[in-house]
């Protein structure tokens, strides 16, 4: 599978320059695949040992089968002191403002959709935690079984999600950055939302941005940034890769497969 897919995406390309630097791992959206989820943990754990310094982009949550247990893991290894860092991505923070605010809507989507729309994948979430949830009916009841369901560790987890990581020269965000804007003064709804102002930017940001939330049919190096979303959500492959300095590599069952611009 993976040959053809490189070959389908002209992905034999030179081997980037060796870096003296220690490899960062990041994971793409996740978005409720466990499976996939454990596959490409193990594919970091075999080229970077269990200790290895692994980011995770955010959207844990939503349309894949097993949102709960893609939670337990990753608030299981934090519970445990892994060496990972995990950022909120726009489909988490609808679980949270959900159960605490009973909120299904997001001004940055469109207003005839909301979270437990099929094609953003609340329903999905909620069915992980044996509640049903359908668009149109009633919030109240939905919400109250929601706040039964979802462990506090998991409610916990999710309000600790920072919103971007730096990492040497790499910046690790959900979504992307508004140009132009120092990153003290990003905002949340940019960081968990942007895309056109950010994927059409073909200037350098400083640090390499690392990404995900607009989903590709696989991974994208654009010089400035790498786009890791290659598709989970709908049923794609989860992707892992792994920075030395500036240089990418996507981990595979064969390797290491360079990513360049």
């Amino acid at each position: 599978m993976w040959r053809n897919i490189l070959k389908r995406f002209g992905a034999q390309q030179p081997v980037p320059e060796p870096s003296s630097g220690p490899p960062v791992y990041a994971i793409g959206d996740v978005h409720g695949q466990l499976d996939e989820l454990r596959r490409v943990l193990a594919l970091i754990e075999a080229d970077g040992g269990p200790d290895a310094r692994v980011v995770l982009v955010g959207d844990y949550v939503d349309r894949g089968p097993d949102s709960r247990g893609v939670l337990d893991l990753l608030s299981g290894a934090q519970d445990a002191g892994r060496n990972w860092v995990m950022l909120k991505g726009n489909h988490d923070r609808y679980l949270s403002r959900f159960l605490d605010e009973m909120i299904v809507q997001d001004p940055a989507t469109r207003g005839d959709l909301t979270w437990f729309n099929p094609r953003l994948g609340g329903d999905k979430t909620l069915a992980s935690y044996g509640v049903t949830a359908e668009e149109g009916a009633p919030l109240q009841p939905i919400q109250t079984a929601a706040r039964a369901a979802v462990p506090e560790r998991h409610r916990d987890f999710l309000a600790g999600l920072p919103l971007m990581h730096r990492e040497g020269e790499l910046l690790f965000v959900h979504a992307g950055i508004r140009p132009g804007i120092p990153l003290d003064q990003q905002v949340e709804d940019d960081v968990i939302w942007i895309r056109d102002p950010f994927l059409q930017y073909r200037k350098s940001f400083g640090p390499l941005v690392v990404h995900g939330h607009t989903a590709l049919d696989y991974p994208e190096h654009a010089g400035n940034r790498v786009n890791l979303d290659g598709g989970a959500g709908y049923f794609r492959p989860l992707h892992a890769a792994v920075f030395q300095g500036r240089n990418c590599w996507l981990l595979s069952e064969d390797g290491r497969v360079p990513l360049m611009p």
